[in-house]
């Protein structure tokens, strides 16, 4: 997974990332302890925000739900997931990932495994909000916390294999919830209630086992000697000075937070973001009922198999990516292009007529959506202070998060007024192109703009 890499550039700042045996070394001890269990405590917590893409295609019935209301269900858990999210990453910063991330795991899948008790629209809305609340800082506090141990020359594969949970979730949870809904009536109950209660317990008891196992630092392990933390803060020192030193006379650090949150670059990162998880979020949200609808004959359990398809050639997919991304130091292109590819998979589903085709773009968008997504959080620590950072990864996320909050009503809408998904996804497809330019617009603007301030000087 990892290597020595002598002298290799990083192609956004020219800067050279050069690593030790030694480095590599203590990287890979920390990977293997790390991030096999974060991917496993994301696995988690995705699936307990996309079974409700799988509980729909017998849930909508016995509730009366819609499409619009099917889709304000998951405008609702993503709004309260806002509200939360920066000051859940707050709290983090104060009291340690080895407390925080475990308490967002129990309630959530206390909350989640409560959505078995809805019984109509609007109870359905509270349990997803609550759902929201409690999830809200997980993800964007793993990958503040993905900073607290990985250097940038290895940041991007492990970010990708954090992200890689996402379509892993879905490729297994696709089988699994398609199995769960079998259990229709099984001791009287509904098979989505079923799907709810099972797939909430997991994150109650690996949320308790998280409070054992995690550390806030490296200087908190005792898995590391003492040599392999002085090896690793050296490290990831070497990484904030030379961001500093590409800051020029000030730094990150001296500048006020406002400041580094609203510059350019941090602005356009957070609307890109927002296009970005409005590709997302469709994937999560309404593949199953796309494929049911071009295999309408096919049983539940079988729609769950072919649905899965697209998030297995997504891993390896983004395997590839993440390290030919930190093999070439480079990162802004290994956004823009997936994203173009997923706006090309979303045309294909919505307008090509053949469901073979249609499939085949189902693939594309699985496939550029995750890629780019894990190679995204690479960028933002490039323009954040380290004190800033909890925040402005908030930040960046809360406007993916309005993104997301949109997107399930959105496309709900115009499936109910047009019958189909055509202009949804044709929707869709335009806001993963608008937010690809944003990341172009990053890189275009430091050949136009000579930039004052430290943030905008990284973008060279």
């Amino acid at each position: 997974m990892f290597r020595v890499l002598k002298h290799n550039e990083d192609s956004e700042t020219g800067e050279a990332m050069n690593t030790s045996t030694e480095e590599v070394a203590v990287s890979r001890k920390v990977y293997a302890r790390l991030v096999w269990f974060l991917v496993l405590m994301f696995i988690c917590s995705y699936l307990d925000r996309i079974n409700m893409s799988f509980a729909a295609l017998s849930m909508n019935r016995d509730l009366g739900l819609t499409a619009t209301s099917f889709g304000i269900a998951g405008s609702v858990f993503y709004l309260a997931y806002v509200v939360a999210e920066i000051p859940s990453n707050l709290a983090m910063q104060r009291l340690g990932a080895r407390l925080w991330i475990p308490r967002i795991m129990i309630t959530w899948g206390l909350a989640s495994a409560a959505c078995m008790f809805a019984t109509g629209p609007s109870s359905l809305y509270v349990f997803r909000a609550l759902v929201g609340l409690a999830e809200a800082g997980f993800m964007p506090g793993v990958l503040l916390y993905l900073t607290y141990w990985f250097p940038e020359a290895y940041r991007a594969r492990a970010s990708t294999l954090f992200i890689m949970a996402q379509p892993i979730t879905i490729l297994f949870g696709s089988s699994l919830s398609g199995a769960l809904l079998e259990m229709n009536g099984f001791m009287g109950l509904a098979g989505w209630r079923w799907l709810f209660l099972i797939e909430g317990v997991p994150s109650i008891a690996l949320g308790i086992v998280a409070f054992f196992y995690l550390d806030n630092r490296p200087s908190d392990a005792k898995w590391l000697s003492d040599e392999e933390k002085v090896i690793l803060r050296r490290t990831l020192e070497r990484d904030e000075e030379r961001l500093a030193k590409l800051s020029g006379h000030t730094t990150l650090e001296k500048r006020s937070l406002g400041s580094q949150i609203f510059s350019a670059p941090v602005v356009l990162l957070a609307l890109c973001y927002f296009g970005l998880v409005m590709s997302l979020n469709t994937n999560s949200t309404w593949v199953p009922q796309i494929v049911h609808g071009l295999i309408p004959h096919a049983s539940l359990f079988h729609v769950g198999l072919i649905a899965a398809i697209p998030s297995l050639v997504a891993i390896v997919a983004m395997t590839y990516w993440g390290a030919h991304s930190d093999r070439r130091g480079e990162r802004a292109w290994h956004v823009v292009i997936p994203m173009c590819v997923a706006a090309l998979g979303w045309l294909g589903v919505a307008l090509l007529g053949t469901p073979s085709l249609r499939f085949v773009g189902l693939i594309l968008s699985s496939c550029g959506t995750f890629a780019a997504q894990a190679i995204f959080w690479t960028l933002a620590p490039r323009y954040l202070s380290e004190s800033a950072r909890p925040v402005g990864i908030a930040a960046i996320n809360v406007v993916g998060m309005i993104g997301t909050a949109a997107a399930p009503a959105i496309v709900g809408v115009l499936h109910d007024l047009t019958g189909g998904f055509r202009a949804g996804l044709g929707f869709v497809a335009i806001s993963a192109v608008a937010g690809a330019a944003c990341i172009v617009a990053i890189r275009f603007s430091r050949h136009r703009v000579s930039y004052s301030d430290a943030a905008e000087h990284l973008a060279r």
